[in-house]
């Protein structure tokens, strides 16, 4: 597989970006993938959501966050966040041109783009995936964070493990079922936040992750090919 294509992301209230655009060979649909709190858009573990993707057809374009560009630790304000967001996936739908558009992200970077959409619909995005969707900080269980998503208007996937301390599953599920159709959960069992599995369970990170992917293929794929919202 080639490598990721290194490029600059203007944003509209001013600056840049850096992103990382993949797209394979025969590409079926672009995800904009936004990362999580701690971990910018090179990390190992984006890097493998990249990677697996492209190996069922989907190209990625990565980006990092302004604070994360800058190296600072203390995530952006929702609203800088948000205009990150919507560069990015104007980035995306000049690179992709045809491809059908999806958006996205890990932890913190999915909850931005569900906000970034909640507010004025991102031009072109046909739904969102979330891996990790943060429901409330850790040991802090609440719903308030899923309020917004009622306001999405669009088909909504949530990769979660169910081991996860950031949404726990008497919370999360109420959230999916309030959401209707155009929701759907897939569970990582025994995974946590970072979908993590214990050695105890059998599996390994990798297959974890891999099935996971393949659901996010497949949902995005279906979508395309006019399958249920």
């Amino acid at each position: 597989m080639a490598p990721a294509q290194t490029l600059t992301i203007p944003i509209e209230a001013g600056g840049t970006v850096s992103g990382l655009w993949l797209k394979p060979d025969g590409a079926r649909a672009c995800l904009v993938l936004a990362h999580g709190a701690g971990a910018g858009m090179a990390h190992r573990s984006m890097q493998a959501v990249a990677d697996g993707l492209a190996e069922r057809g989907i190209a990625t374009l990565r980006f990092q966050f302004p604070y994360m560009e800058r190296g600072s630790g203390r995530p952006d304000a929702p609203v800088i966040a948000h205009g990150a967001v919507r560069a990015a996936v104007a980035e995306a739908a000049r690179l992709a041109g045809d491809l059908p558009l999806f958006a996205g992200g890990k932890s913190f970077g999915g909850r931005m783009t569900s906000q970034a959409q909640a507010i004025a619909a991102l031009p072109g995005v046909r739904g969102l995936v979330f891996l990790a969707f943060p429901l409330h900080p850790a040991g802090k269980p609440s719903a308030i964070r899923a309020d917004h998503l009622l306001e999405t208007d669009i088909p909504l996937l949530f990769l979660q493990g169910t081991r996860d301390a950031l949404a726990l599953l008497d919370l999360l599920r109420p959230v999916i079922a309030a959401l209707g159709p155009r929701a759907t959960l897939a569970l990582a069992q025994e995974a946590d936040h970072a979908f993590h599995v214990p050695a105890k369970s059998g599996r390994k990170d990798a297959e974890v992750l891999g099935e996971l992917l393949d659901t996010a293929a497949a949902w995005m794929l279906q979508r395309v090919s006019g399958g249920p919202t």
